[in-house]
């Protein structure tokens, strides 16, 4: 199993500060598990304050049974307690594990996005920031904003409500995570009957952005030999998106201001102003406020454009669709891939940090459009599971017994027993097979046999 600590995933975890809301209503709010891996297990459970126990065949009705063989009949519980939900392993076979880290009996606290592994079965943890992100509209397109997970719910939900405002918007996001869709469909949710047109404004021209924003009269400035209109006049009635708008000029902010306040625009050299209707949606993935405070950002205009403020969620906010994003995306190349992959290889995916998000998952399609089932972990690329050294985990500890007769004479070192995670994924990356264990090893197949029966490790199909 993966075993590592990721910094992107103490951050998230920090986000177990939403628990104190639900703690203040003494319910578990919006929370459910997501069943992600494998495929055919996929399906979402709605958690309420009773205790629930998870595993092959739990006790109903507090039982949630999943049909797995590397699963104990009891596996592991989930408990809501002080306005957290907890988990713990109910000494199961193969092991329960939060955030590829193995934990026991001692419950320990889910934050949103939390990956749960029991036996060879993924599930992610969701709670909704805000309930009203349960509630998922049925006008947004999907096929522009795909996914199943609450924070993708809520997100089309806050596109449906400012699709239907006058004012303008802002969308802020992470790089990759398809801010120009997204601003897209505000326009078609707002019905506005003029075109979308789209600018970005760190690939304009830094000495033409202003004509190329307002328009020029002819003669205006060197080479300007015949009048042009500007994507102010292209997007009449309709929505200029200015994607990257932390980039505007200084010096432009307040002709950007006017035309919001006041519907006009003044070309280059020209004296008379232009009313114009267009509507305004700003994308970025800087902090504008941040920017406002060191003064490359006016702070009117941010105020403006903060009247309708949508934030995306990066993936590692939405885990629960990552598998999916996957498959449709590697549907373009040759098929499924969420299949294909080994536990272990979904594992290390979800874990990730994805902070190339959506470029990312495309990124990793191309890297992986070769391979064949079932994908290992080793067969992944090394940009997505090599962990720092940092995040490493600490040398097992040696184990207690002294090396056998038969290793001293071929005169090998001495190698500690491995952690139970490692044995675990080389078990699964040989498919349970002892003989090919035991070679990877270098080790007797008796030896593989004591560690299995040491750790307790029940192989698929002989529990």
């Amino acid at each position: 199993m993966v075993s590592r600590q990721r910094p992107d995933d103490d951050v998230t975890l920090e986000r177990s500060r939403t628990a104190e809301v639900a703690a203040e209503r003494g319910s578990p709010g919006a929370a459910r598990l997501v069943l992600v891996h494998p495929p055919e297990l996929r399906r979402v459970v709605d958690l309420g304050p009773a205790a629930l126990t998870l595993g092959r065949q739990p006790q109903a009705p507090s039982g949630l049974a999943v049909a797995h063989p590397t699963l104990s009949r009891v596996h592991a519980e989930l408990r809501f307690d002080r306005g957290i939900h907890w988990l713990r392993d109910l000494q199961s076979r193969n092991g329960t594990c939060l955030q590829g880290q193995a934990i026991n009996e001692l419950p320990r606290a889910l934050a949103h996005g939390a990956v749960i592994r029991i036996g060879n079965v993924l599930l992610v943890y969701e709670m909704a920031q805000d309930p009203r992100g349960r509630v998922d509209p049925p006008e947004v397109d999907r096929a522009a904003i795909p996914g199943d997970s609450l924070a993708i719910a809520a997100l089309r939900s806050a596109v449906l409500r400012i699709a239907g405002q006058r004012s303008p918007a802002l969308v802020i996001g992470e790089t990759g995570t398809g801010k120009e869709r997204i601003a897209a469909e505000i326009h078609r949710l707002s019905k506005r009957r003029g075109e979308l047109i789209v600018a970005n404004c760190a690939a304009l021209s830094p000495t033409l952005i202003e004509s190329q924003l307002f328009g020029h009269d002819r003669g205006a400035f060197t080479g300007a030999s015949q009048r042009s209109s500007g994507l102010f006049r292209a997007a009449e009635g309709g929505t200029l998106v200015l994607d990257e708008i932390g980039e505007l000029p200084l010096e432009l902010q307040p002709k950007l201001l006017r035309a919001i306040e006041y519907g006009e625009i003044i070309p280059v050299g020209s004296s008379r102003a232009q009313s114009v209707d267009v509507r305004i949606v700003g994308a970025t993935n800087r902090d504008l406020g941040r920017e406002v405070e060191a003064g490359r950002f006016r702070r009117d205009l941010y105020a403006r454009l903060a009247l309708a403020e949508l934030r995306v969620p990066p993936l590692r906010e939405r885990r629960a669709d990552l598998l999916d994003w996957l498959d449709r995306l590697f549907g373009s190349v040759s098929g499924t891939f969420a299949a294909a992959l080994s536990t272990s290889a979904a594992e290390a995916i979800l874990l990730h940090a994805w902070p190339e998000n959506l470029r990312g998952l495309h990124r990793l399609v191309m890297d992986c459009r070769s391979l064949t089932a079932p994908i290992r972990p080793g067969q992944l690329p090394a940009w997505l599971t090599t962990p720092t050294p940092a995040d490493a985990p600490p040398p097992p500890p040696a184990e207690a017994v002294a090396p056998s007769p038969s290793a001293a004479k071929e005169t090998r070192a001495y190698r500690p027993r491995p952690p139970r995670e490692e044995l675990l994924r080389v078990l699964e990356e040989h498919e349970w097979s002892i003989r090919a264990t035991a070679k990877h090893y270098e080790r007797d197949r008796k030896q593989i046999s004591r560690w299995i029966e040491f750790y307790t490790i029940a192989l698929p199909g002989r529990e």
